[in-house]
């Protein structure tokens, strides 16, 4: 973040962490990593040939791309994802996508004021999105989280090297990316629906203080859970959230 708003960042740039002292997750919540033990970056992206109204779309780009990387090893028929943007291997969490973006003209953030595309000068746009990833790799111990999550070392009975698996992983994100922005928005959101976390499921939400049942049928192109009980129903991103 420091480096975009000061000039010093580049697009395609990835950052690994052997260790972060203050995660964050979704939602306000925190992300617990052990030193040494998993995969934590961040990616830097400059989505100039992106709209403004494209963030999900990148999201997506962004799950399947982890999605890719962990089915590798721990098989597709376990692993999902779970809306918006974690991944999931069964009913337990293996990983967790933050995304961070800037938006204003390209005169506003200095590391863009030079850049080169087709918008005007002044134009509002998205400047530059960071892109944050912690999956969990050969941690087995998650103290209050123990029954949530779950680690590649706990699914496989091996341990893993995180710098050469993050290496993995940045191939698949370069490839999810390049898709998207040659214009597989909409292939990539049906292929994203099609390993959702619960698709056809009966699931217990709650919105305010309010515990209902209802089916998850799909997510749209605007990044909203549409689910099915007596009505149709579509939630914003925080607007629900799972129960059990």
């Amino acid at each position: 973040m420091a480096l975009v708003q000061s000039g010093g960042a580049e697009h395609g740039t990835v950052y690994f962490a052997r260790e972060q002292s203050a995660g964050k997750g979704q939602r306000g919540k925190a992300w617990i990593s052990r030193p040494n033990e998993n995969v934590i970056m961040s990616a830097i992206i400059q989505p100039d040939s992106l709209l403004l109204d494209q963030q999900f779309q990148l999201s997506v780009a962004v799950a399947l791309a982890c999605y890719d990387f962990f089915k590798t090893y721990a098989s597709d028929e376990f692993t999902r994802i779970k809306w918006p943007n974690d991944l999931y291997w069964q009913d337990r969490k293996a990983g967790g996508i933050l995304i961070e973006s800037g938006v204003g003209s390209r005169e506003s953030v200095p590391a863009f004021a030079g850049m080169t595309g087709s918008r005007e000068s002044g134009q509002v746009q998205w400047l530059w999105a960071v892109v944050g990833i912690g999956i969990n790799i050969n941690q087995t111990e998650f103290e209050e989280f123990s029954t949530k999550a779950v680690s590649l070392k706990q699914i496989t009975g091996k341990d893993w090297d995180a710098v050469e698996l993050a290496k993995e992983l940045c191939t698949c994100l370069e490839k999810r990316y390049r898709q998207l922005i040659e214009g597989s928005a909409l292939d990539q959101l049906e292929e994203y629906n099609s390993h959702l976390y619960k698709l056809n499921d009966t699931v217990r939400l709650k919105k305010a203080n309010a515990v209902f049942e209802t089916t998850i049928i799909s997510v749209s192109p605007k990044g909203k859970l549409i689910t099915r009980d007596t009505l149709e129903r579509e939630f914003d991103w925080g607007e629900v959230e799972f129960v059990g």
